[in-house]
């Protein structure tokens, strides 16, 4: 199902009318059902954040070692390939609204453990992980899933737009969520009033999406299951357009993510600071999506997103080698402005190119990529942080993810010469 949006009148001449074209585009606002998708996310997100940031702060209050906080990333990747991948292929075949609501019952569930875990003091590390492992499958099936919904409730001519505000929305929960976070757990019994404001949070997330309308498929898929999921795989490597966009992204994502070296940053260099650190990206992101209206209007979206993603590695790279904590969080935020673009012409390119039968299993890779490259990011930088120093661990590879994105995107000239509907 999709909602028409009569275009507005174009806007006025002048510098009001530059401001217009340059502020972000509220159309998809019109359509209900996008309305409740958007308030759902942006509850869940600030509450996500808080749980996000108290998790790693955690592990490195029992272990006080980066490589652990690297490790919840490793346990969150695995359950994210897994059920990222085979929720996608669900999501072909059943409703989209019912397997949402379900699989954030899960993520939700799990939060509640965490709180119950701090409450009893049990003080282990090997169970957090375990939880992180749990709620990275919840979250897989459920960010598949409200991926492949937004291309069946606004017209396809607003799906930039709709993108962009869900994105905007989203970096709002960031900003939010690690400054909540920042202030709880320096409370008395901090952990447990954050695990406590995520699941509170995350039951008005629930309710939004209970209120949707039946999603069901506009095509049975020809396959279900793993052969399925094949089917996916082979759509995306018999496309050279979608191959590239997922490259990209994993390279920025696993070589230039610092967020597993936050804790450690801002305990020895810095002396504070943990939520500014883990909001300050988001924080530039919502600042580009304010000024956002010019996005929808590139039509080279492989070079502009290709741009995106080397402006993104080289301000993580410059924030490496702060020293005073206000130039990381200028940096930080910059390379967040760069994400805002680069995230939006990925899940443009995505969507727009996958027909609906194959689209729960784009997001589903799409999940993969985006949820569970950080992850392996995380694993990666605590890795180096505990052999060589944290300036390596944080600026080293992200020199060579400017590199590769370079080289690889003039490679694949389908990519670089890649034009919205072309």
């Amino acid at each position: 199902m999709t909602t028409s949006i009569d275009e507005p009148p174009g806007p006025p001449a002048g510098v009001a009318g530059r401001l217009r074209r340059a502020a972000v585009d509220t159309r998809p606002l019109a359509v209900p059902a996008y309305r409740r998708v958007l308030a759902g996310q942006g509850a869940s997100l600030i509450g996500t954040m808080v749980t996000e940031v108290t998790i790693p702060v955690q592990i490195f209050s029992l272990s006080h070692s980066s490589l652990y906080v690297g490790l919840a990333g490793l346990a969150g990747f695995v359950p994210i390939v897994v059920f990222g991948l085979y929720g996608g292929a669900v999501a072909d075949v059943v409703d989209r609204r019912l397997l949402c609501l379900w699989s954030s019952v899960v993520t939700w569930v799990v939060t509640v453990v965490l709180l119950a875990q701090t409450l009893l003091n049990l003080r282990s590390v090997a169970l957090v992980l375990v939880l992180v492992a749990v709620q990275g499958a919840g979250f897989a099936i459920s960010s598949s899933t409200r991926g492949a919904i937004i291309p069946r409730i606004v017209p396809p001519e607003l799906v930039p737009a709709a993108n962009t505000l869900s994105f905007t929305v989203s970096n709002v929960g960031q900003i939010l969520g690690p400054l909540l976070a920042g202030i709880l757990v320096g409370l008395p019994h901090g952990f447990a009033y954050a695990y406590g404001a995520d699941a509170l949070l995350f039951t008005a997330s629930l309710y939004s999406t209970f209120r949707l309308p039946a999603i069901r498929p506009a095509g049975a898929a020809a396959r279900s299951g793993m052969l399925a999921v094949l089917d996916g795989l082979r759509f995306i490597g018999g496309n050279p357009v979608l191959m590239m966009s997922f490259a990209v992204d994993i390279a920025a994502m696993v070589l230039a993510m610092p967020n597993a070296l936050f804790p450690q940053a801002a305990e020895t260099r810095f002396h504070g600071g943990i939520g500014l650190l883990y909001s300050a990206v988001a924080i530039g992101s919502v600042l580009a999506g304010l000024a956002s209206g010019w996005i929808g209007r590139v039509r080279r979206q492989g070079v502009a997103l290709t741009c995106a993603v080397v402006g993104w590695a080289s301000a993580i790279t410059l924030a490496g080698f702060a020293r005073a904590l206000w130039l990381a969080v200028v940096l930080l935020a910059l390379a967040g402005a760069a994400d805002l673009v680069s995230a939006v012409y990925r899940q443009t390119i995505l969507q727009t190119y996958a027909p609906d039968e194959m689209r729960g299993r784009m997001q589903g890779v799409f999940t993969v990529v985006v949820s569970g490259g950080p992850r392996l990011g995380d694993l990666r930088a605590g890795a180096m942080a505990a052999t060589t120093t944290l300036g390596i661990a944080w600026s080293g590879s992200s020199v060579l993810c400017i590199g590769l994105v370079i080289a690889g995107a003039l490679a694949v000239r389908p990519f670089w010469q890649y034009t919205t509907g072309g």
